[in-house]
């Protein structure tokens, strides 16, 4: 045996597990780029139907932006954080921002109550009334919200609806009351968003191993603590979507609002903030003012969806 064979064969042998190339002293080659080249088409879009909005609506509330600039007839000036001045000076402001928040929170806990109800129970009937209320619930979410909100007027009315005539209420006007005129439009904002939810944890409860359920029940847990003890936790990334999911949908409301209060109600008494923009920006022509009141929802909904999420990774990190 010669000696260079002899120093091969005494040689020690690389680590095992480690791959062929990190043997011989190579780097391991690593993902890199390529999840972000499966990701630059959805981005792309993003970029367009976002981003360069997004930048329009910033760029517009620093501006003096009303009808004299859309007509063309004078050149924009720059006004710095004047406009939002002018936003948070306005005591009407501050009012509509207090209704949208407490609006908003009414119709996300609402329909996640209903949703989840309703999800459970499609877990306990059977297969005909299942797709019947499945049916009934995706027929509700795939009206347009105009539509529905025309036929919830409709119910309401006091002349010629029927719920009036049931309850025994007379020609009393549900539009007419601040509260009972967001009560009406909570129920619309309700009935066509909690198939989303709904069909969403159905789909995460349906997905839970059925042991572990025959378990918590075999241990004497009720029908309520297996669903906070047991499904909650284990739904929870579900969870998480259809709120964030309904925090933006709730807190923008536009349609509804507009249609079945005629544009806010009686002296504005049922202004939302999107309602309030559309007012300021395309009614009185003070765009600026329309974007800044964008830019504010934008980082409110911004801020309120990383704070739930920094909770709920807390939560995680806990358990």
């Amino acid at each position: 045996m010669s000696p260079a064979t002899a120093e091969r064969a005494t040689a020690p042998a690389p680590p095992t597990g480690l791959a062929p190339g990190r043997a011989r002293g190579r780097p391991v080659r690593r993902a890199g780029w390529t999840p972000w080249l499966y990701l630059a088409p959805a981005l792309a879009v993003l970029g367009a139907l976002l981003v360069y909005p997004i930048y329009q609506l910033g760029l517009i509330s620093f501006l003096e932006y009303t009808q004299a600039q859309v007509s063309g007839g004078e050149p924009t000036s720059f006004q710095g954080f004047g406009n939002y001045a002018e936003l948070f000076s306005d005591s009407q402001f501050w009012s509509v921002l207090l209704a949208t928040l407490v609006f908003a929170a009414a119709c996300v806990l609402s329909t996640l109550a209903v949703g989840c109800a309703l999800a459970v129970l499609l877990t306990r009937v059977r297969a005909l009334p299942r797709l019947t209320l499945m049916l009934a619930a995706l027929g509700a979410w795939a009206t347009p919200a105009i539509t529905g909100s025309t036929v919830w007027l409709f119910l309401f009315d006091p002349d010629f609806g029927p719920v009036n005539r049931v309850l025994g209420l007379g020609d009393h006007s549900w539009t007419y009351g601040r509260y009972s005129a967001f009560l009406l439009v909570l129920l619309e904002v309700v009935w066509c968003s909690f198939p989303f939810v709904m069909v969403t944890v159905y789909a995460g409860i349906r997905a839970i191993p059925g042991e572990v359920l025959e378990a918590a029940a075999l241990d004497g847990a009720s029908q309520w603590r297996i669903w906070r003890s047991v499904m909650v936790p284990m739904l929870r990334p579900i969870l998480t979507v259809v709120t964030i999911q309904s925090v933006i949908w709730d807190f923008k409301v536009f349609t509804q609002i507009y249609v079945m209060t005629n544009g806010g109600g009686i002296a504005g008494q049922n202004l939302v903030l999107n309602v309030y923009a559309y007012q300021k920006a395309f009614a009185s022509s003070q765009y600026s003012l329309g974007s800044a009141i964008g830019v504010v929802m934008l980082l409110i909904l911004l801020a309120a969806t990383l704070v739930y999420l920094r909770l709920l990774r807390r939560q995680g990190e806990e358990l």
